[in-house]
């Protein structure tokens, strides 16, 4: 890989831990634009509901200080005007998607054990969806003994749970199941029921892990970028890896 001078402007810690990590394999770093800069990092999820960056900055300001040839880093990176650079999108790159699931389970358990007045293996818990964040979850409670169900959409992973030993239940029973449990895991941004959860359900802890609208209700806690918050430096060196193992493959 040619040598490489790289802008990070992200506003988070996991962007300086990542900018800190590819300083030490190799890129060189600068603080300013620059007509030598090749590559420009954001943070991830690079974007606000408004468009902008995440601290108000207006990434097409940017962009004008900047040559056309630069690599764009960072996650949905959507824009129709971004079309003309080159880009790598973590939020794309399946193997930066599982990572940080993974991390991001481990997150949410940081987020509900303070809620919590017992250990996970006396709290029963519901989790929602069975993608990437809901099997990295069902396998760290199942490591501490904590009674899992999960809900799953499609028969075949249901099938797939139960052959693993989780307790699993479609969609439809979950107001039904609801109150057997202390703890709720939402993983899913489009729930195929009412997003809030049953008014009946008072006793328990119900956590919003899913991008938006995902589960809605005076007593859900959201809990969105979690590995940002939580563990900003293992976020940043899988930010700063990931980027890595592309520019070698793409030679970027």
């Amino acid at each position: 890989m040619d040598q490489c001078l790289l802008y990070p402007v992200g506003s988070t810690a996991g962007c300086r831990y990542a900018a800190s990590f590819l300083e030490q394999a190799g890129f060189l770093l600068t603080d300013h634009p620059a007509p030598e800069i090749t590559h420009l990092l954001l943070d991830v999820p690079t974007f606000d509901e408004r468009g902008m960056l995440r601290d108000g900055t207006d990434l097409k300001e940017i962009l004008r200080m900047l040559p056309l040839s630069i690599t764009v880093i960072g996650g949905n990176l959507h824009p129709e005007y971004l079309s003309h650079y080159r880009k790598i999108d973590l939020l794309k790159d399946p193997g930066y998607l599982a990572k940080n699931a993974a991390i991001t389970a481990e997150c949410a358990l940081q987020v509900a054990a303070p809620l919590l007045n017992t250990t996970f293996r006396d709290s029963p818990t519901l989790i929602l969806g069975w993608g990437r964040i809901g099997k990295c979850l069902a396998n760290l409670l199942s490591c501490l003994s904590c009674p899992v169900t999960v809900a799953a959409r499609k028969a075949a992973d249901r099938a797939m749970l139960e052959a693993l030993g989780y307790r699993a239940v479609d969609f439809p029973e979950i107001p039904q199941v609801l109150k057997q449990h202390k703890l709720l895991f939402n993983t899913v941004p489009e729930l195929p029921l009412p997003s809030s959860i049953p008014d009946t359900w008072k006793n328990g802890i119900a956590i919003d892990l899913a991008s938006y609208p995902g589960m809605q209700g005076d007593t859900v806690i959201p809990a969105r970028g979690l590995p940002g918050k939580y563990a900003p430096e293992s976020s940043g060196r899988l930010i700063a890896d990931t980027i890595l193992r592309i520019c070698k493959e793409d030679m970027l």
